[in-house]
């Protein structure tokens, strides 16, 4: 399971490298370096995603059909608040040269917002899996779908400056 998730996250990041390769190379400003790298983790999240659960569960094919379409509902909630918090940070690199100390505070209170919505979300889908799936086999992919989340997080946050 632990060599699949590695081999996933590999290719997932070997796929952006080659697409950033193919790249014209004129000179980003940052906050269209940004722009263009949140694009790629909000596309690449929300396509690996499911294919690393697919590779870390083994689901019998009555499992997969009463599975799969709870997953879709569970993607769809975390992605409403995954597309928002990439919006605030975008909106916080591109005007990050003029930021108070309001702005500042209030960006670190989204991100801080953010983790709890998704903690929320996770809680009650470990929940809704469980009806579906085995305790063992909903908390693993609660337990892949925070990996995933810890990974494009640190994609994100290595991009953003510090608050002032």
């Amino acid at each position: 399971m632990i060599k699949s998730f590695a081999l996933a996250l590999v290719a997932a990041g070997t796929l952006g490298a080659a697409l950033a390769a193919d790249a014209p190379a004129a000179k980003l400003t940052p906050a269209q370096e940004l722009e263009k790298v949140v694009a790629q983790v909000r596309d690449e999240l929300q396509a690996a995603r499911a294919d690393v659960v697919a590779k870390g569960l083994t689901l019998t094919a009555e499992q997969a059909a009463r599975f799969w379409p709870v997953f879709e509902e569970f993607q769809k909630e975390q992605n409403a608040v995954i597309d928002a918090q990439l919006k605030a940070t975008q909106t916080y690199a591109e005007n990050y040269a003029k930021l108070t100390d309001a702005d500042s505070l209030a960006y670190v209170t989204a991100l801080l917002e953010r983790d709890e919505k998704i903690q929320d979300i996770r809680t009650k889908w470990l929940k809704k899996f469980q009806t579906v799936l085995p305790p063992g086999m909903a908390a693993r992919v609660i337990h892949i779908d925070r990996r995933l989340g810890l990974m494009s997080q640190l994609k994100i946050a290595s991009l953003v400056p510090l608050v002032r």
